[in-house]
């Protein structure tokens, strides 16, 4: 290597290390009073600087240091200034110079040592079936059916959900009888994750149009106010929409999904009884039938809601008390983590802290204020985050879904806190017990995640003894982001 290019190489990266630690002072005083434990002051401290980093494009640098060998930085999501300091430190070496000290082995990977520690205080110790924890939502019968949770104890599952927006404390505290039950007889008790709702924006009641029994791509259809469904243009197939903060912000021109993006309207004009939108996609050529309880998402529309409902406020009242950790809907903003954190404290005022909280990231604005949202949580807390891949595909659109999924997951390696995988993982076969070729290549991905969930299904456990053979051998080719080259047998 010429000494011009190790010169220029070496001055490109001192600037660059230097700029990220000025960004990144910038960025934590933002976060000023947010970390109360010590512990995670390190992971926060690394997490700015990650956030400074890929406030620029060294995509040029980063093919000028491939070329003579050297780290590209793209895998330094856990120990950026590390990474950067050992890179300074060779090209001090190659121009000349006097070696700068860099951080012994321990403390170069101390980053990934406090993700893995995390995660086993969040999810409980891994099981020899999987290289990551899994965690399995409760179907309604398992309050009714013990035998249910000791075939997953048996199955090495780390974690069970609970969701609060099915059943009720009775049967919550069945299911969790029964995690105890299984845990005595195993020496392994599953932990409980319990999944707080959030506000449902949901279709309401629906009245059809005289002669239209399904909507079609070009037809206008009214969206109500709850209460004033039969105000709306009778002309109109129409319904409901349980949430009408949502309703009232709308304006001409922004995107309003049906039914988990099934159905694709914008609004064409404001009533005071509601909104008319027109369909710009459906299902299939015979239309779409209006029903009840189907999710409605407002992906363009500014409206504030608060994500702590006093449905939430009930379930807490119970989950406090017997859960690990809450999982927390709708969370968009670091003031929603502050109440929610209020709320715990009122409940547990010796001990909240120890609670586990899982920030479920399903819509545009949680994308926007993550960094800010998840500080302040994990700053108090053991936290992690779910990429809830349901609302959120809907919300920023599916060709966006992969995309943001990845930088999810880097956030979250970066901030040293684990991610959860989650929604539609080998659905086909959970319902089917025959899985897809996509849902399968997803599944595998699924490895570079820290806890994958599984949801409910009549296949359920033939798909966990599936995804543990799955995982145990993509564990042994990939490992976050870094292909683990052993040896290959196929050739």
């Amino acid at each position: 290597m010429a000494n011009s290019d190790v010169t220029s190489l070496l001055r490109q990266v001192e600037e660059l290390r230097a700029g990220v630690i000025e960004d990144a002072g910038e960025i934590a005083r933002g976060w000023e009073g947010y970390v109360e434990r010590p512990v995670f002051a390190p992971s926060a401290a690394n997490f700015s600087h990650y956030l400074a980093l890929r406030r620029r494009d060294i995509r040029s640098l980063q093919r000028d240091l491939m070329v003579h060998g050297l780290s590209s930085l793209g895998r330094a999501e856990g120990r950026v200034l590390p990474t950067l300091d050992a890179l300074c430190a060779v090209l001090r070496v190659l121009d000349g110079k006097e070696a700068s000290p860099v951080q012994a082995d321990p403390a170069f990977f101390a980053g990934e040592e406090r993700l893995v520690a995390r995660t086993i205080e969040l999810f409980g110790p891994r099981s020899p079936h999987s290289p990551i924890h899994l965690m399995v939502t409760a179907p309604s019968e398992a309050a009714d059916d013990e035998s249910f949770m000791q075939r997953l104890t048996d199955l090495g599952v780390e974690a069970l959900r609970i969701n609060c927006a099915h059943d009720g404390p009775d049967a919550w505290a069945k299911m969790i009888q029964h995690v105890d039950t299984a845990a005595a007889k195993t020496g392994r008790r599953m932990k409980i994750m319990m999944d707080l709702a959030g506000p449902k924006i949901r279709t309401g009641e629906v009245r059809k149009a005289k002669g239209l029994k399904r909507v079609q791509v070009g037809q206008e259809l009214a969206i109500a106010l709850p209460g004033r469904l039969r105000q709306a243009d009778k002309s109109l197939p129409s319904v409901e929409c349980t949430l009408s903060e949502a309703v009232k912000a709308a304006i001409k021109g922004e995107r309003v999904f049906i039914d988990d993006g099934k159905l694709e309207t914008r609004v064409t004009r404001v009533e005071p009884w509601g909104i008319v939108v027109e369909v710009h996609a459906g299902p299939d050529e015979d239309g779409y039938k209006l029903k009840p309880e189907k999710g409605i998402n407002f992906p363009d529309t500014d409206f504030s809601v608060p994500a702590l409902t006093q449905d939430d406020r009930e379930a807490l009242a119970f989950a406090a008390h017997h859960a690990d950790g809450i999982e927390f809907s709708f969370v968009q903003h670091e003031d929603d983590v502050a109440e929610l954190q209020d709320a715990l404290a009122a409940e547990r005022p010796d001990d909240w802290r120890s609670l586990g909280l899982v920030l479920k990231i399903e819509t545009l604005r949680a994308v926007g204020n993550l960094p800010s949202m998840l500080v302040r949580a994990a700053g108090k807390q053991p936290t992690a985050i779910m990429i809830a891949r349901g609302d959120l595909a809907v919300e920023i659109g599916f060709a966006r879904l992969a995309e943001i999924q990845e930088e999810l997951l880097w956030l979250g390696e970066a901030a040293q806190i684990p991610v959860i995988w989650a929604t539609q993982v080998l659905e086909s076969q959970l319902r089917t017990g025959i899985p897809s070729r996509g849902e399968m290549t997803d599944a595998a991905m699924a490895v570079r995640a820290e806890c994958v969930m599984l949801n409910k299904g009549p296949f359920l456990f033939q798909t966990i003894a599936e995804l543990d053979h799955l995982w145990s051998r993509m564990d042994e080719h990939i490992h976050k982001k870094t292909p683990q080259l052993r040896r290959l047998t196929s050739w």
